[in-house]
């Protein structure tokens, strides 16, 4: 067992972090007045990092979910807003397509979206249904040659910049979840309205809408795999999603760690610093232990679902530890700073507010729970 990297993936780790010391300069402002980061993720683009897990025949980078989560770990460090919006698109769009869509669909979606030339959104989530892929309300009626799209979609994440949205819907609500189909949309088609952004508590500078269909009529060649196939689709990408969560997760906190740190070096108390201080050296030590542990379990779901094998309880465990760890230690982070860790300026309230989401998206921690228990029980 090995758990140096290897060049290749200290490389992809080390251009994140170095794009991420870019992200630096605007970040507060950009939480503050909840500005889309366009620049930089055009920057992430050219850098490979919005196609970093598709293969180069359609114009990604053909690196694997381990170089995915490094580089989402230290780009989540800075600004978690511009990493999810990176682990969005590439977990739960471009994966996928990839893996599922017809050569149709990957020469027209999947190069443009691989290159970062469009950005993509995943639409599930629903007024009364968060990750609950089986309670779709939203109808895709089969009209013979299309389909006619009705419905609401909540707190979908790149819903605002999105191009390319891939839409769960219900077709053969007799069938339940047999019945769900998963649609290509593009944006501007005629009925399909975006709707306000929503005011975050944390991850501010990425869009999150709710989507609008009516009357919207999708070609059937924008139906990825056969009639029915949405819920399981669903499933396995939710599955991927996890382990872009958990790294998102693991960056926040391990943000929150090299800040706090870096803090309590510097700050004096009584004539020396306050990491000379036992309670201070304590919190340091639990947040080194466990951010490790997240990192270990991240490493390893991503390593699993690259080796072909099944991974749903991998990504569970790695999504809620790291994000309980996440919300865990910034609060510590901010506990160190002490009254400076309550002003925008030293950044660990951001982290803090941002941590808050982890635990909430891709299924609470109460769902992740449910899931690994499953597995366990099997």
């Amino acid at each position: 067992m090995n758990f140096e990297l290897s060049e290749e993936h200290r490389m992809i780790r080390d251009a994140a972090r170095e794009f991420a010391e870019e992200l630096k300069k605007d970040v507060i402002e950009r939480d503050e007045k909840a500005l889309f980061p366009t620049d930089f993720v055009k920057k992430m683009g050219e850098l490979g990092f919005m196609g970093i897990m598709t293969s180069d025949q359609y114009g990604g980078a053909g690196m694997d979910s381990l170089a995915y989560v490094l580089a989402l770990e230290e780009i989540a460090k800075v600004d978690a807003s511009t990493a999810v919006i990176m682990s969005a698109h590439n977990s739960l769009v471009l994966w996928g397509l990839e893996a599922y869509g017809s050569e149709e669909q990957k020469q027209k979606y999947l190069i443009p979206l691989a290159k970062g030339e469009k950005l993509g959104a995943f639409a599930l989530s629903e007024p009364e249904a968060g990750s609950d892929a089986s309670s779709q309300h939203t109808i895709a009626a089969d009209m013979g040659d299309h389909y006619l799209l009705n419905g609401t979609k909540n707190w979908i994440t790149n819903g605002g910049n999105a191009d390319i949205y891939l839409v769960i819907a219900q077709t053969h609500p007799e069938l339940g979840h047999k019945g769900i189909n998963v649609l290509i949309v593009e944006k501007g088609t005629a009925g399909f309205t975006i709707g306000p952004k929503e005011n975050k508590l944390g991850i501010r500078s990425s869009d999150t809408h709710s989507l609008l269909f009516t009357d919207v009529i999708v070609p059937k060649e924008n139906r990825i795999g056969e009639d029915g196939f949405g819920f399981k689709f669903a499933m396995m990408t939710l599955d991927g999603g996890r382990i872009g969560i958990a790294a998102q997760a693991l960056g926040i906190a391990a943000g929150a760690y090299d800040l706090a740190l870096a803090y309590a070096k510097e700050r004096k108390t009584f004539g020396k610093p306050i990491s000379t201080h036992q309670a201070i050296q304590f919190k340091l030590a639990d947040m080194e232990v466990e951010i490790e542990a997240a990192r270990l379990l991240t490493h390893k779901a991503a390593w699993t679902k690259d080796q072909g094998l099944p991974y749903g309880k991998e990504a569970a465990m790695a999504k809620l530890h790291a994000s309980e760890v996440a919300m865990k230690h910034t609060v510590e982070a901010v506990q160190i700073h002490g009254g400076y860790g309550y002003v925008k300026e030293y950044h660990v309230e951001r982290l803090m507010r941002d941590a808050k989401i982890t635990q909430i998206y891709e299924g609470t921690s109460e769902i992740q729970r449910l899931v690994i228990a499953r597995e366990v029980l099997r």
